[in-house]
C-alpha cells in the first residue's frame, strides 16, 4: 500500500482565545465557525450552451462567541457604543469597529494559527439565562460581524 501526501496533524477544537483591539484578550468556551462564500456568477454569450462562470461577491458569515458570564462588561459596553452611534444622527462613524483575532492554540498554549477578523463590531449581545433550579454556569454570548477575515500564510 502506498501512502500519498504528508502525515496530517489535526487541530483540536478546545483551545483558543480571542484578542480584540482596546478590549484585551479573553477565553471563550465556544466560537462559531468562520466561513466565506464566493458567489458564482454565470452568463451565456452568443447562444452558448455552457455558461461562462466567474467568481462574484464574497459573503462572510457572522461569528458567535460564548463564555461563562463574568464581571467584565467590555463586550456589552462595545455593543452599547455601536447602539449609541446607530441612535445618533445617522452619520458614518467607524470608531466602534475593531480588529479581532481568534487564536487557535495547542493544549500547551502555543499558538497554532491566528485568524484575524477585520473591522469587526457586535451585532448581538446575550447576557445569559438565569435559572435558580440549575447548577449550570450562566453563559453570555456576543455575535460579531466583520468585513473579512484572513490568516498569515503558514510557513
Amino acid at each position: 500500500m502506498t501512502i500519498i501526501g504528508q502525515p496530517r496533524s489535526f487541530h483540536h477544537k478546545s483551545a483558543f482565545v480571542v484578542e480584540i483591539d482596546d478590549l484585551g484578550s479573553s477565553s471563550f468556551s465556544k466560537c462559531g465557525e468562520l466561513s466565506v462564500e464566493v458567489a458564482n456568477v454565470q452568463h451565456w454569450e452568443g447562444g452558448r450552451r455552457i455558461p461562462y462562470k466567474a467568481p462574484g461577491r464574497l459573503t462572510f458569515s457572522d461569528v458567535t462567541l460564548e463564555r461563562g458570564a463574568t464581571r467584565d462588561l467590555d463586550l456589552y459596553l462595545w455593543l452599547k457604543e455601536v447602539a449609541d452611534v446607530a441612535a445618533g444622527l445617522g452619520l458614518v462613524d467607524d470608531r466602534y469597529k475593531r480588529t479581532a483575532d481568534v487564536v487557535q492554540q495547542d493544549r500547551d498554549g502555543t499558538t497554532r494559527r491566528r485568524w484575524t477578523l477585520y473591522r469587526a463590531w457586535p451585532v448581538k449581545f446575550v447576557a445569559g439565562e438565569w435559572d435558580n433550579d440549575s447548577d449550570e454556569v450562566v453563559i453570555e454570548s456576543v455575535t460579531l460581524t466583520y468585513d473579512w477575515f484572513d490568516t498569515p500564510t503558514p510557513r
